[in-house]
């Protein structure tokens, strides 16, 4: 039996066949398993989430949309990027409100939980001065979302944006200045 193809895949679940999902996840899966450590390494060490929980989280985001118009491989890594990034995301936002006393319960002291998440205020600032980036230039920040949180490669992020990989050298190095000004700054 031959190999599927994800191409091929990816555009069945484009034009609406969700069984081409379920095909395609086993064939990406390790690939979506590297790109999340990559990820998860630049986390504040003390993270309590998983490799294995942040492909499936990001997995759930994807076949979540009801018609993605994928283009390609590298689009599919883009989006799954995007996706990466809002679980991460949504996760600080959680254990942020959590040390701040959102949705609280009462409980007996000796059951509560040690929160080891201590970066979560960096990764909120570091999300907020990514969203500011991406209002002043929408390339620079894609460029941030694909190879900080997607760990896309030069030329993988180049092919994802249609563009040099020797612009997304600039751009890169430009991004993570201007970001580190700004967290810095905060």
């Amino acid at each position: 039996m031959p190999t599927p193809d994800p191409t091929r895949l990816l555009a069945q679940w484009r034009d609406g066949n969700q069984a081409a999902v379920d095909e395609l996840f086993p064939l990406v899966y390790e690939e979506l398993r590297r790109r999340a450590r990559h990820s998860l390494r630049s986390q504040d060490p003390g993270h309590t989430l998983t490799t294995t929980a942040l492909v499936h989280e990001t997995y759930l985001k994807l076949i979540a949309v009801d018609r993605v118009s994928w283009h390609d491989r590298a689009h599919f890594l883009a989006l799954a990027a995007t996706a990466m990034r809002h679980v991460l995301i949504n996760y600080a936002r959680r254990n942020h409100a959590a040390k701040r006393g959102g949705d609280p319960v009462r409980v007996d002291l000796d059951d509560v939980p040690v929160l080891t998440d201590t970066g979560a205020d960096q990764i909120l600032a570091l999300d907020e001065a990514l969203c500011r980036l991406e209002s002043l230039d929408e390339r620079l920040g894609r460029t941030v979302v694909l190879r900080y949180y997607g760990g896309l490669t030069i030329e993988e992020t180049a092919e994802a944006l249609g563009v040099a990989p020797s612009t997304v050298k600039l751009d890169w190095k430009k991004a993570r200045a201007w970001l580190y000004r700004e967290v810095a700054d905060a």
